[in-house]
């Protein structure tokens, strides 16, 4: 079998607001609780798995959706519906803009815990201007 990538745990303050904020933002659905991990799955069999931390700092991490044009728009009308801060860049420099790297589109958000999230239309160094 070849190797892939199956989920990833999100650190989270509130589980239950992260995961329905992720599922909310990108149209997916919260799954079933399994043991302390609240599961938001992808369509690519990929969970993201939200668990409590319940005392500390999180460490913000950087998660990336690859998504077609028409979820771009779906997605990225939610953001600005919300009123979420979106930028062109990872280091949020490039406020209220999206980028066109690759020939596509592509966003930066943060979620409640500060987690740098990534809508993209192409994967990156697949071409384009």
């Amino acid at each position: 079998m070849p190797v892939q990538l199956n989920h990833t745990i999100v650190s989270a303050r509130d589980k239950q607001v992260t995961a329905r904020f992720f599922a909310d933002i990108l149209g997916l659905e919260v799954g079933a609780q399994l043991g302390p991990f609240l599961p938001v799955e992808t369509s690519n069999g990929v969970s993201l798995d939200f668990m409590d931390v319940p005392t500390g700092e999180i460490a913000p991490q950087h998660y990336a959706f690859l998504v077609s044009e028409d979820d771009f728009d779906a997605i990225f009308g939610r953001i600005q519906a919300a009123g979420i801060p979106f930028y062109g860049d990872p280091f949020h420099q490039d406020a209220g803009r999206i980028n066109h790297h690759d020939g596509g589109r592509g966003a930066y958000f943060p979620d409640p815990n500060g987690h740098n999230l990534e809508i993209i239309t192409r994967p990156y160094g697949s071409g384009g201007g």
